[in-house]
Parts: structure tokens; C-alpha cells; sequence
């Protein structure tokens, strides 16, 4: 959303974070807002890539998250996308999102906002029963939209939807078929994003500075530093299926990467953020942090 793609990545699912509070974004993007806690802290774990039944080490990903998510007292989910393999859900009926997510994410600490965003995995099936009510129905903590702004005083989440962008989806599907309703004509999808983002959100992230960039579809764990900014790219696409043995290295700095199962945790204030990897079995990969000046 911030720079486009990342060199030598795919990003499906995005999420760019503010360190700030920021008054005020497009009325045609919606605006959720969600408190932090008393003490002025929020602290989320962020995850992607999943839906598989269980298989693939899912379930033990969703145990450890659990396990986590009651140790930092987490106040919600972010899911970046491909929530549903191989081809998303058939409809809203499908037992998938049972099997993949009711029945999987059990745990108390896990029985949060689970703010999500659909990958491109999301648009081989129904893609609009994601976004349906009738699932929101079904699990309160489902809150699946295509781009949305989730704010928590101390910090901005944008959710950009960026999976139609990606041309190859639209000209060479190869065996796949994707469900564009809502999405097509492309171009004119695009335009109006991109002009939302123009006119809307590029000068509050001009203005105030985007500190993290977090996103899914490559199924591994992975921090990258910007060559030519502070901005900080994180990926948490180890939800189940790994071990792909793909790296594609780029010119920006690798901090850390795993090609295998696992997610990520944030801990935020107003003025510092601490993130975390995790593998299956709650080991922490790699950390880091960064403190901000406070601002008045």
C-alpha cells in the first residue's frame, strides 16, 4: 500500500500500521474503532495462510497462538489472508469455515476480533461469502471486508485488499477460476483505489509516517527492512502449509527468515512496538522493537 510490492514478494494481504493516532480517513473506507487497553497498550498477533482442517501443522500454530494470545493478554487477531485452501469457501454453508477456523482457533485467548482481509487462495471460491454476514452470524470475532481501517487510538491499522491488483490472477489463471464479482471491470477497481488512496489515506501516511507493513501469502516468517526508509516489512504467511523452500532475495536488508510454520505477536504503546516470531512450538525466532519520540 505504502511502496507498492516488495521486491522479489507477492503481497496477497496487507496491512500497513501507524504508531499514531490519526483523525479522520475516507468515508468510503470503513473506519472500525477498538479500544486499547486502560493502561494505554495494545497487543495483537497476526497470522495468515491457514485454513487447511487442521492439517499442516495448523492446529499446532493454532495451539501455540493460544498459549501466546493468553501470556500477552492479546486484544485481537490480525489475518492477512488465504483463509481458505485451496480454492476458498463454496458458499456460505460450506463446513470449511468450520473445520478451518470455528473448530481449529479454540482457545479462550483466541476468542477476540479476528479482523480479516481475503488473499488471492479467498478468490478461487465464493468470494463475497467471506464478507457475508452469515458468517459474522455464525462467529461474532469474524470481521472479513476487502479494505477497512481498524483505529485504536495509539495506533492505525489499514487493511488494503490488494489481491486484484495482481495481473496474472486476471490473464493467466492458468487452471484456477476467480471470482471477480464486486472487483471487475479491473481497471476501474484499481482507479478507485487508488484514487481513495490518493486523496485519503497517502497524506495522513505522508504526514504521520508508516512504521510496519505486514502481510501474508508467502507461507513462511520473514522481516525485511526498507533500503531507503524506516518502514519495516513483516510477513506471517506461516499459518500451516511451509516448507517451500523459497527465498527470493532483494536489495533491502533480511532480518530474519524461516521457511516454516508459525506467526507473529505485537506489543504496542504510544511510543514503542515489540514484535516477536513464533514456531509450532512457541519458541521465539526472532524479536525486535523500535521506540518512537512522543509526540504532544
Amino acid at each position: 500500500m505504502v511502496r507498492g510490492v516488495t521486491p522479489g514478494l507477492v503481497m496477497a494481504a496487507q496491512v500497513a500500521l501507524l504508531l499514531l493516532s490519526v483523525v479522520g480517513v475516507a468515508a468510503e473506507m470503513p473506519w472500525l474503532e477498538h479500544s486499547p487497553k486502560a493502561d494505554g497498550s495494545l497487543t495483537v498477533l497476526a497470522v495468515g495462510d491457514w485454513g487447511r482442517r487442521g492439517q499442516y501443522n495448523q492446529s499446532l500454530v493454532a495451539d501455540q497462538m493460544g498459549i501466546i494470545g493468553e501470556k500477552l493478554n492479546i486484544d485481537f487477531v490480525i489475518n492477512v489472508g488465504d483463509n481458505f485452501y485451496k480454492n476458498g469457501l463454496t458458499g456460505v454453508d460450506d463446513k470449511a469455515f468450520e473445520e478451518s477456523f470455528t473448530n481449529i482457533y479454540i482457545a479462550k485467548s483466541l476468542q477476540k476480533p479476528w479482523y480479516t482481509i481475503p488473499g488471492n487462495h479467498d478468490y478461487r471460491g465464493d468470494a463475497l461469502a467471506q464478507l457475508s454476514p452469515v458468517l459474522r452470524n455464525l462467529e461474532s470475532r469474524w470481521i472479513c471486508m476487502k479494505s477497512f481501517v481498524v483505529s485504536a487510538d495509539i495506533v492505525d491499522f489499514f487493511f488494503i485488499d490488494t489481491t486484484p491488483f495482481v495481473l496474472k490472477y486476471w490473464t493467466n489463471p492458468k487452471k484456477s477460476t476467480y471470482d471477480w464479482r464486486g472487483v471487475a471491470p479491473r481497471e476501474n477497481y484499481i482507479a478507485n483505489v487508488v484514487k481513495e488512496l490518493l486523496q485519503h489515506v497517502l497524506p495522513v501516511l505522508k504526514a504521520h509516517g508508516v512504521d510496519l507493513y505486514i502481510n501474508g501469502h508467502d507461507h513462511c516468517l520473514e522481516h525485511i527492512s526498507s533500503r531507503d526508509s524506516p518502514l519495516q516489512y513483516l510477513t506471517s504467511g506461516g499459518g500451516s502449509k511451509a516448507w517451500r523452500g523459497i527465498f527470493t532475495p532483494n536489495s533491502d536488508k533480511l532480518e530474519f527468515f524461516y521457511d516454516g510454520q508459525g506467526f507473529m505477536s505485537l506489543q504496542l504503546t504510544k511510543a514503542e512496538v515489540h514484535l516477536a516470531f513464533y514456531d509450532i512450538a512457541g519458541t521465539v525466532l526472532h524479536s525486535w522493537g523500535l521506540t518512537k519520540p512522543m509526540q504532544y
